[in-house]
């Protein structure tokens, strides 16, 4: 019965229909909430992440390796920004405060850096202090390796937890077969580090031979959302699938998420990865997406100033071009929304600490959603 149930959903993600799901949870067309989408930071080509520093000024990276400072309509470059591995989906990721920023002045970036001997370029994490808008003690907490002139899977989010670890992501590089499920190995990965870069003693793969002890996770494809659940504090993910199976996980210590054993998408040629969706010993996403909709960005509204819409999860997608707004109940998706329809690649979204949601749109910029009355 059980192989039986796995043909179907092989023939139905083949078919680019979902399957697995509430058939009730089905992209909705029109918007609910009133909103203007205001352009405020224009000229950005690929803004890969932002956030906000104390004083309400921005940091926008754009993927080319510009680090950009945003207040009051003013853009400012910040000088001696690490050099960037800037190919195809590599370059100037993200960027994120210490949640003691305003005493220690940390910021974190994650970038493809060339650093190491081999050609190429690999995802690089570092932090910095910003003083009159240049970065000055630059410190390097982690560089995967090795490097490869490969174009795609670097990741690459942050997330700092409410016991101040913090967590990133590091995609398979576009080596599916060996990376993400080799634990000795970079890539396909959530990993978790001090703020400083040391490793906890007990995260899951420490004394193991061999390995990568900042690992967390493995069996991820290329993750390029994380955020934390405001209630839980669990780290939430999501994942770029082939075609077809991007998913949702909650990051547990040690979790295999089972790329590329078991998944909901195929290649992209249309042939099977695998006739497996699910298998023991591996994590089950909570939601994925077929077809899929190239989830980027992922935040949670905690606030009230969207009517209905504290609660939900808001992800960019770069495939459809809006931003989606997905209601839950616990962790089970229970209906989704697309929004700003046609605006253009949604590659970052965060909710800024005025609690208003802030969405970076490739070629365009940044957007604020203004409710309407």
């Amino acid at each position: 019965m059980k192989k039986s149930i796995q043909i179907m959903c092989l023939f139905v993600v083949l078919t680019q229909f979902s399957c697995g799901q509430d058939p009730e949870n089905k992209a909705n067309i029109a918007d609910s909430t009133p909103f203007d989408a205001e352009l405020l930071v224009d000229g950005l080509q690929i803004p890969w992440g932002l956030t906000f520093l104390p004083d309400g000024a921005m940091l926008i990276t754009e993927k080319s390796g510009e680090l950009i400072h945003f207040k009051e309509g003013k853009k400012t470059s910040i000088t001696n920004v690490p050099p960037v591995y800037n190919r195809g989906q590599g370059g100037l990721l993200d960027v994120a405060l210490h949640p003691d920023y305003e005493n220690n002045g940390w910021i974190y970036l994650s970038f493809a850096s060339e650093e190491g001997d081999e050609k190429g370029g690999n995802t690089a994490i570092v932090r910095a202090k910003l003083d009159n808008m240049a970065l000055t003690n630059i410190e390097t907490l982690y560089k995967a390796t090795p490097n490869t002139t490969k174009g795609q899977h670097f990741g690459s989010r942050f997330a700092f937890d409410e016991e101040g670890y913090l967590y990133f992501s590091i995609g398979e590089r576009g080596d599916r077969d060996t990376n993400p499920q080799d634990i000795t190995r970079d890539g396909g990965k959530i990993y978790r580090i001090y703020d400083d870069g040391r490793i906890p003693e007990d995260n899951p793969f420490v004394g193991q031979e061999g390995a990568k002890e900042a690992a967390f996770t493995y069996g991820n494809r290329n993750p390029q959302g994380m955020t934390v659940h405001p209630q839980t504090g669990a780290i939430w993910i999501h994942e770029h699938g082939p075609r077809g199976g991007d998913e949702i996980n909650i990051i547990e210590k040690g979790n295999n998420y089972g790329w590329p054993v078991v998944t909901y998408g195929i290649n992209y040629s249309g042939t099977p990865i695998t006739d497996k969706t699910e298998m023991e010993g591996m994590t089950q996403p909570i939601h994925y997406w077929v077809p899929s909709i190239a989830p980027s960005g992922m935040t949670f509204v905690t606030t009230d100033t969207y009517p209905g819409w504290k609660g939900s999860l808001l992800v960019g997608s770069l495939a459809f071009q809006y931003l989606e707004r997905l209601s839950l109940d616990g962790t089970k998706v229970t209906d989704r929304e697309k929004l700003m329809e046609d605006i253009g690649r949604v590659r970052d979204v965060v909710e800024g600490p005025d609690g208003l949601i802030y969405v970076a749109v490739e070629g365009k910029g940044i957007y604020r959603l203004n409710p309407v009355d």
